[in-house]
């Protein structure tokens, strides 16, 4: 069954590659334009550098590595293109304020849309071919502006898939 916390919440939508995916706005701080970001020495290659976001320096991590770390074929976005989502994210250990969050920065390719969910916008996660299940809270719907057209029940309708950001940012955050 779907995870209770997604009964009422709401979600960004964005793009990365050719998906839809989707994060709880509660998660989300900020949209701000692609940031350059200054690369650290040693670290993953999904992670992209450093940005400083007024005095608060934050780890970015790269939407299309992260999200499709087995693709080698996939090309690469150009630097400047997208958006980078300011996250607040749960971390393993607490911060100096003891709310045991931690901003990172997640680049997308496209922001597309904020919904609200009900129950019968989301469907278990089931199995999706090329997506780590791991990551994925479940599968949601949500109507396309204009999207009554003569074909049929799913005519309309794009698929987003509701990402775990704790288990999808969470080994970057311990590294």
């Amino acid at each position: 069954m779907i995870d209770g916390s997604l009964v009422s919440a709401r979600l960004l939508v964005f793009r990365v590659g050719t998906l839809a995916w989707a994060a709880e706005v509660d998660q989300v701080r900020e949209i701000l334009p692609r940031l350059p970001t200054t690369r650290i020495p040693g670290a993953p290659p999904v992670v992209a550098g450093l940005v400083n976001v007024r005095g608060t320096l934050v780890t970015v991590v790269e939407g299309w590595r992260a999200l499709a770390p087995t693709e080698t074929s996939q090309p690469r976005p150009p630097e400047d293109a997208g958006s980078t989502l300011i996250l607040e994210v749960a971390s393993g250990n607490g911060t100096k304020d003891g709310s045991g969050k931690k901003l990172v920065g997640f680049t997308v390719d496209e922001v597309i849309d904020m919904v609200a969910v009900g129950d019968t916008t989301l469907e278990d996660r089931g199995g999706l071919p090329g997506v780590d299940p791991t990551l994925v809270r479940a599968v949601g719907r949500r109507n396309r502006p204009g999207g009554a057209g003569g074909g049929g029940e799913e005519s309309g309708k794009d698929l987003f898939i509701v990402l775990d950001l704790a288990a999808l940012l969470g080994p970057v955050l311990t590294t």
